[in-house]
């Protein structure tokens, strides 16, 4: 990994920015829509993230923010809020490093295990968690597909099968 780990600064605002409207416009294509990134929505959410005091960390490469994650907490329990890494700089261990820092604040709180909320057809943030030994619990959303959105996958729950 060539990525150093750190707090996020109010310096890395516009760097954190652009990331994290990539990420939401990578959130979108998951729902079928597609989306140009936002970077003026994205400070009002890491305002928002930074008033309610949720824990972000950054990942550079050579200066630069190249990824992060913010986590909620709620008394001993972690959530993962956000993780993201730019696309150039996938597969070489900055996700991992970033989730560890999640790890890390549960442990130091006392608690046993991160949770995480993820979109169903995230197979790529599904198959990250299950190698880190997660599992899916119980999650079932159910609702209709938005407009232009299809089903991607078949699922049997009891008696019954559902698209999604």
């Amino acid at each position: 990994m060539d990525a150093r780990i750190r707090e996020a600064r109010p310096e890395d605002t516009e760097a954190l920015a652009r990331l994290v409207a990539a990420f939401r416009a990578e959130l979108a294509r998951l729902h079928g829509e597609e989306r140009t990134p936002d970077p003026g929505a994205a400070r009002e959410e890491l305002a928002e993230f930074r008033a309610k005091g949720f824990p972000i960390r950054v990942a550079e490469v050579e200066g630069k923010p190249v990824g992060y994650l913010v986590c909620r907490v709620e008394d001993d329990v972690v959530w993962v809020e956000q993780l993201y890494v730019a696309p150039g700089h996938r597969r070489r261990g900055i996700g991992s490093a970033l989730y560890a820092e999640a790890e890390r604040l549960c442990r130091e709180l006392g608690g046993d295990t991160v949770y995480n909320w993820v979109h169903p057809n995230n197979d790529a943030i599904i198959a990250f968690l299950a190698k880190r030994g997660y599992t899916v619990l119980n999650l079932i959303e159910l609702r209709r597909p938005l407009p232009g959105e299809r089903p991607e996958r078949r699922i049997r729950v009891g008696a019954h099968e559902f698209d999604y």
